[in-house]
C-alpha cells in the first residue's frame, strides 16, 4: 500500500471497475492484461481489514518513508488556495497542496453533507483536538442501497452509480477532511457566489479549476424538449442528489417503461442499468405508500388527488408493484431467485440505441466490463440507429422514438422514458458569465493552455504552449495572480476518473513552484502563519456557510446574499446528514427553488417567506426588514 500512494494516495478513489486506463494499457506478453485497478483495490481492502487498517491507509497519505520527493506533509507555509470542485481531480489536488503546505479551501457548487464531529474529535477531529482514532474501518460504511449521498466526489457520487463501492468516497472525503490545512464548502457557486477578485479580497493567491464537465451536448431530433424526455447526466444526478433511489427516500423521481437511453458510453450503460434498478425500487414505494393513503383517506379522496392522466400512470405502478413483490414472495416459496429481469421485459425494458456499432462505442473501448455486466443486467442494445424525432402522445408525453438506419429508413421504438447521453463539454462556464477572463482554444472549448515562469523576485509571466500536458495555467493574471485548470476542463486529461487524478498529481508542482519563498521561511514564524490560517477558515465560515437564522422566514446568510440580484435563485435543502426519521422515511427534502423577496447587503442577509396555504399552493411575500 506504500508502494500505491507514491503515485495514487487517493487510491480509494480508483478501482477495478471505474478506472481501467492502466489495464487497458497494458501489452503485458500480449496476452491477458494484468489487472492493475483491481490489484490496487485488493491491496488496498486487505490493509483496510485489519484492525487500526483505515489509520494505516490515512497515515500514508500524509506520511511515508518510501516517497523521497516527498516523505511527509509540510505545516502551512501562509500561501492559500482555492480548488473549484470536489470532483476526483479537486479532491486529489487538495491532498496535494496541503501536503504541500497550502491552505486550501475547496468549493463544490453541489450540497456537501457534514462528517460526524465531536468535542472529542468524531472523524476529522476539529481544531486542534485530533480526530478519533478508528480501529474497524466497515464502521464507517453504509449500506449501498441506504448510504447517505455525501455530495464529496463530483462524477464519483453523481455520475457512476453500479460500478464501484461509494464507501470509498467516505473514505476518502475523511482523509481529506482530516488535514488541518483543508476546509470544505458545499452549495458555493464559482461565478456567481465568489468571483475571482472575491477570492484575493478573502487572501487566496491562486485559484485551481477543476469543475468537470459543463452542459451535456444536445442532439438534433424533433420534439427534443418534450415530457419524458431528459439528459442521463440530469437523470443520474437527480437519482442520486435527491436519493431517490433509497427506500427511505421521499424524494419525487418518475420514470417510466419502456425505457430508451440515446449514447454509446459509460455514462449511457449507467443510466440504462440504474433504470431497470431503480424502476424497481419506485414501483414497491408507489405500492406501500399508494396503500397507506388508500387506507388513511379512503379511495375517494385518494382518486381526487390525481387527473386521468396521473391516476393511470399510477395504476400501471401499482399493478406492477403488485406483480414484482407477487414473484418475490413466489420465489421465496420455492426457495429460488426472483425472475425480476422476466417482469421488466415485459413491462418494456430499457434499450440502449447508438449510432454506431457497440465495437466503436466508448464504453466497449474503455472498459468492456461495463458492457458485459449491462447485458447479464438485461440491457438490449440497438446498434446504428440516429434519433430524428419523438412521437408524442396526446397529453404531450413522449410515446416512442423514430430512428434513422444508415440507408435511410425510419424504425420505430416505443419509449415513455428517453434519457439521452450524447456526452459533455468543458465546464468553462465562469468565462461565459464574466467575458474577457480567459482566453479559449481555438475551438472555443477548452482554456488556452500557458506555462507560468517565476523569476528571483517571486514575478510571474505566463508563457502560451502548444503542449497541454506541460500547460496548467489558463490565460489569466492579475497582480501575479494567476488560475490553473485541471480534469475534465483540461483537454490532455479529459475523459476519465484516473486521467482526472493523474492531472492533480502532474500539475501541483508547477502551482507550488510559484512560490519559492515558501523555502526560506522561519519556523519561529509558524504559530503567526496558522493563526492567519485559522482567521481565513473563520472568515469563510461566515461567508460561504448559508444558515436560516430565522424559523419562519427563510434566510441565507453570507456571501450568497450579498451577491444576490432581482431574478436569482437559491436552493434551500437540508442535510440529510441530520434529516429526522419517521418511521422508516428519512425527511430529507429535495432542493426547494427560491428567490429572495428582500437583501440586506450590508448585513449579508437574504429573505423569502412561504405560507403553506390550503394544501399544495404557496404565497411567496415580499417583506420589508423591520416590519411585522
Amino acid at each position: 500500500l506504500a508502494l500505491v500512494t507514491l503515485d495514487n494516495p487517493m487510491c480509494p478513489g480508483t478501482g477495478h471497475r471505474i478506472c481501467n486506463d492502466c489495464m487497458k494499457a497494458c501489452v503485458f506478453q500480449k496476452q491477458e492484461p494484468v489487472n492493475i485497478p483491481q490489484i490496487e483495490t485488493r491491496v488496498l481492502t486487505e490493509v483496510l481489514s485489519l484492525p487500526w487498517g483505515l489509520e494505516i491507509y490515512s497515515l500514508l497519505t500524509r506520511w511515508n518513508p518510501l516517497n523521497i520527493a516527498r516523505p511527509y506533509a509540510l505545516p502551512y507555509n501562509g500561501k492559500n488556495v482555492l480548488v473549484v470542485g470536489l470532483g476526483p481531480a479537486g479532491y486529489t489536488l487538495v491532498h496535494h497542496l496541503a501536503c504541500e503546505g497550502f491552505g486550501v479551501a475547496a468549493i463544490d457548487g453541489l450540497k456537501i453533507e457534514p462528517l460526524p464531529f465531536s468535542l472529542t474529535g468524531g472523524w476529522t477531529g476539529a481544531g486542534y483536538v485530533p480526530p478519533e482514532p478508528i480501529k474497524v474501518a466497515t464502521s464507517i460504511y453504509g449500506a449501498l442501497d441506504e448510504r447517505i449521498v455525501l455530495g464529496f466526489g463530483g462524477v464519483s457520487e453523481y455520475g457512476i452509480t453500479v460500478r464501484w463501492d461509494k464507501n470509498f468516497l467516505t473514505l476518502v472525503y475523511m482523509t481529506v477532511a482530516r488535514s488541518q490545512n483543508v476546509s470544505v464548502y458545499g452549495g458555493v457557486r464559482f461565478g456567481g457566489t465568489i468571483t475571482l477578485d472575491d477570492a484575493w479580497d478573502l487572501g487566496f493567491h491562486h485559484v485551481a479549476i477543476a469543475a468537470g464537465a459543463g452542459r451535456p451536448t444536445i442532439i438534433e431530433m424533433k420534439n427534443n424538449l418534450s415530457r419524458g424526455i431528459r439528459k442521463a447526466s440530469d437523470f443520474l444526478m437527480g437519482l442520486q442528489l435527491t436519493g431517490a433511489y433509497k427506500k427511505s427516500s421521499i424524494a419525487n423521481l418518475q420514470i417510466s417503461l419502456p425505457a430508451i437511453v440515446i449514447g454509446g458510453g459509460l455514462t449511457a450503460i449507467d443510466t440504462a442499468t440504474e433504470l431497470l434498478a431503480y424502476y424497481c425500487v419506485q414501483v414497491d414505494k408507489t405500492v406501500e405508500r399508494y396503500d397507506l393513503l388508500d387506507k388513511e383517506l379512503g379511495h375517494p379522496k385518494l382518486r381526487a388527488m390525481f387527473d386521468d392522466e396521473e391516476y393511470g400512470n399510477l395504476q400501471e405502478q401499482v399493478a406492477h408493484g403488485r406483480a414484482l413483490q407477487a414473484e418475490k414472495a413466489l420465489a421465496d416459496a420455492e426457495k429460488r431467485e426472483p425472475r425480476v429481469q422476466s417482469l421488466l421485459d415485459s413491462w418494456g425494458g430499457v434499450t440502449l440505441v447508438y449510432r454506431k456499432s457497440l465495437a466503436d462505442s466508448p464504453a466497449y473501448r474503455l472498459n468492456h466490463e461495463e458492457v458485459e455486466k449491462s447485458l447479464e443486467e438485461g440491457v438490449r442494445y440497438v446498434e446504428n440507429l440516429s434519433p430524428t424525432e419523438a412521437v408524442l402522445d396526446e397529453q404531450g408525453a413522449v410515446t416512442a422514438m423514430k430512428f434513422a438506419r444508415r440507408d435511410g429508413s425510419i424504425v420505430e421504438l416505443p419509449a415513455r422514458t428517453v434519457c439521452v447521453a450524447a456526452g459533455t463539454s468543458p465546464n468553462v462556464t465562469y468565462e461565459k458569465e464574466h467575458e474577457h477572463t480567459f482566453e479559449l482554444d481555438s475551438r472555443k472549448q477548452y482554456f488556452q493552455a500557458y506555462k507560468a515562469l517565476t523569476d528571483s523576485s517571486g514575478k510571474v509571466t505566463l508563457e502560451k504552449t502548444a503542449n497541454t500536458r506541460e500547460g496548467f495555467f489558463t490565460s489569466y493574471l492579475k497582480d501575479n495572480h494567476t488560475v490553473s485548470f485541471y480534469g475534465d476542463n483540461h483537454p490532455y486529461y479529459a475523459g476519465s476518473v484516473v486521467k482526472a487524478m493523474a492531472s492533480a498529481k502532474d500539475g501541483h508542482p508547477y502551482v507550488t513552484a510559484l512560490f519559492p519563498e515558501v523555502r526560506a521561511q522561519d519556523p519561529k514564524d509558524q504559530p503567526t502563519r496558522d493563526r492567519g490560517l485559522r482567521d481565513l477558515f473563520g472568515k469563510l465560515n461566515e461567508e460561504l456557510r448559508a444558515e436560516i437564522v430565522a424559523s419562519i422566514f427563510h434566510f441565507a446568510r453570507g456571501l450568497a446574499a450579498r451577491k444576490f440580484f432581482p431574478g436569482q435563485f437559491y436552493r434551500l435543502q437540508n442535510f440529510e446528514t441530520r434529516a429526522p426519521i419517521v418511521g422508516n422515511t428519512r425527511l430529507a427534502m429535495e432542493g426547494l427553488a427560491l428567490t429572495g423577496a428582500w437583501v440586506d447587503k450590508e448585513k449579508g442577509l437574504m429573505g423569502t417567506i412561504v405560507l403553506e396555504m390550503g394544501g399544495s399552493s404557496r404565497l411567496c411575500a415580499a417583506l420589508v426588514p423591520g416590519e411585522p
